[in-house]
């Protein structure tokens, strides 16, 4: 049997498509691949780390409704860093952008820097331990 596949992509579900297709433009700083109505849901498809990331809008999503990690389903997305050198430059990125944000986290597993979309989807970027 050959190896397990990679993700090839992650949909995430947003209450506001406009405003979140302005904040991931941002913060991924390219433009969409794919913005497409195919009736039961619209969707936009961005390009990202060599897989892609899609924002779905339901007709039936209730736009007061807002992400909770601590129900069934999606905890958090992490976007994978070289080292935490890498991590620094994003939080300055986000510092940049201002989008509120952890700070660095050491742990002995690796270094996290945790922050939400505007649906408060948490969103990671992560680094492997040094050495």
């Amino acid at each position: 049997m050959t190896a397990f596949p990679s993700i090839g992509h992650v949909a995430l579900t947003v209450s506001d498509l406009p405003a979140s297709v302005a904040w991931y433009g941002k913060l991924f700083g390219v433009e969409p691949v794919l913005d497409e109505n195919v009736g039961a849901f619209h969707h936009t498809v961005f390009p990202v780390g060599g897989g892609l990331i899609g924002l779905h809008a339901h007709p039936s999503t209730a736009g007061e409704d807002r992400f909770d990690e601590y129900r069934v389903g999606l905890d958090h997305v992490a976007f994978g860093c070289a080292d935490r050198s890498e991590l620094e430059e994003w939080a300055g990125r986000l510092d940049g952008l201002g989008v509120a944000h952890s700070g660095i986290v050491d742990a002995g597993y690796g270094s996290g820097l945790s922050f939400r979309d505007p649906d408060g989807i948490a969103l990671e970027f992560f680094a492997p331990p040094a050495g």
